[in-house]
Protein backbone atom coordinates (compact mmCIF):
# COMPACT_ATOMS: atom_id res chain seq x y z
CA UNK A 1 0.00 0.00 0.00
CA UNK A 2 2.61 2.20 0.59
CA UNK A 3 3.64 2.76 -2.87
CA UNK A 4 0.23 4.17 -3.65
CA UNK A 5 0.84 6.93 -0.90
CA UNK A 6 4.65 8.09 -2.07
CA UNK A 7 3.24 9.90 -5.52
CA UNK A 8 5.12 13.32 -6.07
CA UNK A 9 2.95 16.34 -6.62
CA UNK A 10 2.15 17.78 -10.30
CA UNK A 11 3.76 21.28 -11.65
CA UNK A 12 1.29 23.22 -13.81
CA UNK A 13 1.51 25.77 -16.78
CA UNK A 14 -1.64 27.72 -17.94
CA UNK A 15 -0.54 29.93 -20.64
CA UNK A 16 -2.94 32.43 -22.25
CA UNK A 17 -5.71 30.52 -21.99
CA UNK A 18 -9.45 31.96 -22.95
CA UNK A 19 -12.60 30.41 -22.56
CA UNK A 20 -16.07 31.31 -23.84
CA UNK A 21 -19.34 29.86 -23.90
CA UNK A 22 -23.17 30.05 -25.92
CA UNK A 23 -26.11 31.90 -24.04
CA UNK A 24 -29.10 33.64 -24.37
CA UNK A 25 -27.47 36.72 -24.68
CA UNK A 26 -24.72 35.36 -26.90
CA UNK A 27 -21.20 34.36 -26.95
CA UNK A 28 -19.96 35.38 -23.20
CA UNK A 29 -16.34 35.24 -22.68
CA UNK A 30 -15.78 33.78 -19.13
CA UNK A 31 -11.59 33.73 -19.34
CA UNK A 32 -9.09 35.76 -21.35
CA UNK A 33 -5.51 35.35 -21.29
CA UNK A 34 -4.96 33.71 -18.06
CA UNK A 35 -1.19 32.40 -17.55
CA UNK A 36 -0.90 31.14 -14.60
CA UNK A 37 2.14 28.73 -12.62
CA UNK A 38 1.48 26.48 -9.71
CA UNK A 39 5.08 24.82 -8.71
CA UNK A 40 4.51 21.02 -7.17
CA UNK A 41 3.09 21.07 -3.88
CA UNK A 42 1.98 24.64 -3.58
CA UNK A 43 -1.59 25.44 -2.60
CA UNK A 44 -3.07 28.17 -4.51
CA UNK A 45 -5.87 29.88 -3.88
CA UNK A 46 -8.45 31.53 -6.83
CA UNK A 47 -10.26 34.42 -5.79
CA UNK A 48 -12.82 36.95 -7.58
CA UNK A 49 -16.23 37.52 -7.12
CA UNK A 50 -18.76 35.32 -9.26
CA UNK A 51 -18.20 35.56 -12.87
CA UNK A 52 -14.77 36.14 -12.52
CA UNK A 53 -13.98 32.86 -14.76
CA UNK A 54 -12.10 31.05 -11.53
CA UNK A 55 -14.28 27.73 -11.80
CA UNK A 56 -13.87 27.81 -15.26
CA UNK A 57 -10.34 27.89 -15.02
CA UNK A 58 -10.56 24.90 -12.50
CA UNK A 59 -12.57 23.24 -15.12
CA UNK A 60 -9.85 23.31 -17.83
CA UNK A 61 -7.52 22.11 -15.28
CA UNK A 62 -9.65 19.09 -14.60
CA UNK A 63 -10.22 18.58 -18.19
CA UNK A 64 -13.95 18.78 -18.16
CA UNK A 65 -13.54 21.90 -20.88
CA UNK A 66 -11.22 22.58 -23.28
CA UNK A 67 -9.75 26.13 -24.14
CA UNK A 68 -10.56 27.79 -26.87
CA UNK A 69 -7.06 29.39 -27.03
CA UNK A 70 -3.87 28.55 -24.91
CA UNK A 71 -2.91 25.33 -23.13
CA UNK A 72 -3.34 23.44 -19.86
CA UNK A 73 0.19 21.71 -19.56
CA UNK A 74 0.61 19.52 -15.95
CA UNK A 75 4.47 18.33 -16.30
CA UNK A 76 4.86 19.47 -19.65
CA UNK A 77 1.90 17.56 -21.09
CA UNK A 78 -0.65 18.52 -22.28
CA UNK A 79 -4.24 18.33 -20.28
CA UNK A 80 -7.02 16.58 -22.76
CA UNK A 81 -9.64 15.50 -20.73
CA UNK A 82 -10.16 14.32 -17.48
CA UNK A 83 -8.03 11.78 -15.62
CA UNK A 84 -7.48 10.16 -12.08
CA UNK A 85 -4.30 12.51 -11.70
CA UNK A 86 -6.34 15.50 -11.16
CA UNK A 87 -9.32 15.14 -8.92
CA UNK A 88 -12.06 17.44 -7.98
CA UNK A 89 -13.89 18.17 -4.47
CA UNK A 90 -16.94 20.70 -5.20
CA UNK A 91 -19.01 22.58 -2.71
CA UNK A 92 -21.84 19.33 -3.11
CA UNK A 93 -20.30 16.78 -1.51
CA UNK A 94 -21.97 14.27 -4.25
CA UNK A 95 -21.63 11.16 -1.91
CA UNK A 96 -23.89 7.63 -2.88
CA UNK A 97 -26.58 7.50 -0.09
CA UNK A 98 -26.97 3.63 -0.48
CA UNK A 99 -23.05 3.41 0.10
CA UNK A 100 -21.26 3.42 3.36
CA UNK A 101 -18.70 6.07 4.69
CA UNK A 102 -16.30 3.37 3.91
CA UNK A 103 -17.74 2.16 0.42
CA UNK A 104 -18.03 6.06 -0.56
CA UNK A 105 -14.29 6.32 -0.13
CA UNK A 106 -13.56 2.63 -2.03
CA UNK A 107 -15.46 4.03 -4.79
CA UNK A 108 -13.05 6.77 -5.67
CA UNK A 109 -10.13 4.61 -5.68
CA UNK A 110 -11.67 1.95 -8.88
CA UNK A 111 -10.03 4.69 -10.68
CA UNK A 112 -6.49 3.06 -9.79
CA UNK A 113 -6.78 -0.79 -11.87
CA UNK A 114 -4.50 -3.18 -10.34
CA UNK A 115 -5.25 -2.92 -6.81
CA UNK A 116 -6.67 -6.21 -4.47
CA UNK A 117 -10.08 -5.50 -2.85
CA UNK A 118 -7.83 -5.69 0.43
CA UNK A 119 -5.25 -3.25 -0.80
CA UNK A 120 -8.54 -1.13 -1.50
CA UNK A 121 -10.25 -1.36 1.97
CA UNK A 122 -6.61 -0.76 3.59
CA UNK A 123 -6.13 2.43 1.33
CA UNK A 124 -9.63 3.53 2.30
CA UNK A 125 -9.08 3.02 5.40
CA UNK A 126 -6.12 5.50 5.45
CA UNK A 127 -7.74 8.33 4.60
CA UNK A 128 -10.42 8.15 6.47
CA UNK A 129 -8.22 8.13 9.63
CA UNK A 130 -6.39 10.91 7.85
CA UNK A 131 -9.79 13.27 7.99
CA UNK A 132 -10.53 11.67 11.30
CA UNK A 133 -13.43 9.57 10.20
CA UNK A 134 -12.03 6.40 11.10
CA UNK A 135 -14.74 5.60 13.74
CA UNK A 136 -17.86 6.02 11.35
CA UNK A 137 -16.57 4.28 8.51
CA UNK A 138 -19.63 2.19 8.49
CA UNK A 139 -22.05 4.82 9.34
CA UNK A 140 -24.82 5.54 6.78
CA UNK A 141 -23.98 9.05 4.74
CA UNK A 142 -28.16 10.61 6.24
CA UNK A 143 -26.18 10.18 9.66
CA UNK A 144 -23.45 12.38 9.08
CA UNK A 145 -23.26 16.52 9.63
CA UNK A 146 -22.62 18.82 7.04
CA UNK A 147 -18.66 18.93 8.09
CA UNK A 148 -18.24 15.09 8.27
CA UNK A 149 -19.64 14.81 4.77
CA UNK A 150 -17.21 17.10 3.27
CA UNK A 151 -14.81 15.56 5.30
CA UNK A 152 -15.84 12.10 3.34
CA UNK A 153 -15.65 13.79 -0.12
CA UNK A 154 -12.44 15.13 0.72
CA UNK A 155 -11.02 11.42 2.02
CA UNK A 156 -12.47 10.35 -1.71
CA UNK A 157 -10.62 13.11 -3.38
CA UNK A 158 -7.94 11.71 -1.53
CA UNK A 159 -7.73 7.78 -1.94
CA UNK A 160 -6.75 7.75 -5.57
CA UNK A 161 -3.75 9.64 -4.96
CA UNK A 162 -4.04 12.57 -7.57
CA UNK A 163 -1.03 14.96 -8.14
CA UNK A 164 -3.17 17.78 -8.20
CA UNK A 165 -6.37 17.97 -6.10
CA UNK A 166 -9.21 20.58 -7.79
CA UNK A 167 -10.79 22.08 -4.69
CA UNK A 168 -14.52 24.35 -5.95
CA UNK A 169 -15.90 26.05 -2.72
CA UNK A 170 -15.95 22.95 -0.71
CA UNK A 171 -17.16 24.36 2.24
CA UNK A 172 -19.26 27.26 1.16
CA UNK A 173 -22.43 25.61 2.05
CA UNK A 174 -21.28 24.75 6.32
CA UNK A 175 -21.38 27.10 9.13
CA UNK A 176 -18.37 28.80 10.39
CA UNK A 177 -17.26 26.67 13.04
CA UNK A 178 -17.17 23.98 11.04
CA UNK A 179 -14.86 25.29 8.45
CA UNK A 180 -12.59 26.85 10.92
CA UNK A 181 -12.01 22.80 11.96
CA UNK A 182 -11.92 21.98 8.31
CA UNK A 183 -9.56 24.88 7.58
CA UNK A 184 -6.98 23.22 10.72
CA UNK A 185 -8.06 19.79 9.07
CA UNK A 186 -6.86 20.72 5.87
CA UNK A 187 -3.75 22.08 6.61
CA UNK A 188 -2.68 19.19 8.55
CA UNK A 189 -3.49 16.89 5.72
CA UNK A 190 -1.24 18.90 3.39
CA UNK A 191 1.61 19.13 5.46
CA UNK A 192 1.28 14.76 5.72
CA UNK A 193 0.05 14.07 2.08
CA UNK A 194 1.70 16.89 0.36
CA UNK A 195 -0.28 17.54 -3.22
CA UNK A 196 -0.42 20.51 -5.61
CA UNK A 197 -3.71 22.28 -5.02
CA UNK A 198 -6.09 24.73 -6.61
CA UNK A 199 -8.39 26.02 -4.47
CA UNK A 200 -11.49 28.21 -5.55
CA UNK A 201 -13.29 30.42 -3.05
CA UNK A 202 -15.17 33.88 -2.85
CA UNK A 203 -13.58 34.20 1.30
CA UNK A 204 -10.68 35.96 1.29
CA UNK A 205 -9.78 34.99 5.10
CA UNK A 206 -10.16 31.62 3.98
CA UNK A 207 -7.62 31.96 0.93
CA UNK A 208 -5.16 33.32 3.24
CA UNK A 209 -5.44 30.86 5.41
CA UNK A 210 -4.89 27.99 3.34
CA UNK A 211 -3.02 29.36 0.55
CA UNK A 212 0.86 29.73 -0.68
CA UNK A 213 -0.34 32.26 -3.25
CA UNK A 214 -4.24 34.21 -3.39
CA UNK A 215 -4.43 35.46 -6.91
CA UNK A 216 -7.00 37.29 -7.90
CA UNK A 217 -9.60 37.64 -11.24
CA UNK A 218 -11.54 40.19 -12.38
CA UNK A 219 -15.29 39.55 -14.00
CA UNK A 220 -16.17 40.74 -17.50
CA UNK A 221 -14.05 39.01 -18.98
CA UNK A 222 -12.67 36.95 -16.54
CA UNK A 223 -8.79 37.98 -16.17
CA UNK A 224 -6.20 37.25 -13.57
CA UNK A 225 -5.25 40.63 -12.38
CA UNK A 226 -2.97 40.36 -9.41
CA UNK A 227 -1.19 37.43 -7.30
CA UNK A 228 -0.34 37.51 -3.58
CA UNK A 229 2.72 35.65 -1.96
CA UNK A 230 1.24 34.67 1.54
CA UNK A 231 4.29 34.23 3.82
CA UNK A 232 2.70 33.57 7.36
CA UNK A 233 3.79 30.30 9.77
CA UNK A 234 1.39 27.36 9.41
CA UNK A 235 -0.72 25.97 11.07
CA UNK A 236 -2.82 29.11 10.58
CA UNK A 237 -5.65 30.14 12.49
CA UNK A 238 -8.05 32.66 10.48
CA UNK A 239 -8.37 34.78 13.59
CA UNK A 240 -5.02 35.69 13.96
CA UNK A 241 -4.44 39.49 13.59
CA UNK A 242 -1.39 39.13 11.15
CA UNK A 243 -3.73 36.87 9.05
CA UNK A 244 -6.90 39.05 9.08
CA UNK A 245 -4.30 42.14 7.82
CA UNK A 246 -3.34 40.87 4.51
CA UNK A 247 -7.12 39.46 4.25
CA UNK A 248 -7.51 42.89 4.21
CA UNK A 249 -5.21 44.43 2.08
CA UNK A 250 -6.15 41.64 -0.63
CA UNK A 251 -9.85 42.52 0.06
CA UNK A 252 -9.12 46.02 -0.79
CA UNK A 253 -7.21 45.54 -3.54
CA UNK A 254 -9.90 43.02 -5.28
CA UNK A 255 -12.69 45.92 -4.60
CA UNK A 256 -10.24 48.34 -6.30
CA UNK A 257 -10.36 45.96 -9.26
CA UNK A 258 -13.84 45.32 -9.12
CA UNK A 259 -14.42 49.22 -9.35
CA UNK A 260 -12.15 49.51 -12.15
CA UNK A 261 -13.73 47.06 -14.33
CA UNK A 262 -16.76 48.16 -13.81
CA UNK A 263 -16.14 51.68 -14.52
CA UNK A 264 -14.66 50.11 -18.28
Amino acid sequence: MQDELNTPPAKLHIDGVSKSFTSKRGKVLALESATLTVDEGEFVCLVGPSGCGKSTLLNLVAGFEAPDTGSVMMDGKRVTGPGSERMVMFQEHALFPWLDVLGNVMFGLKLKPGLTDKERVEVAQYYLKLVGLERVMRASIHELSGGMRQRVALARALAPNPRVLLMDEPFAALDAMTREQLYADIQRINEARQRTVLFVTHNVREAVCLGNRVILFSPNPGRIREQFVVDLPRPRDINDPALAGLAGEITRSLKGHTRVQSAE
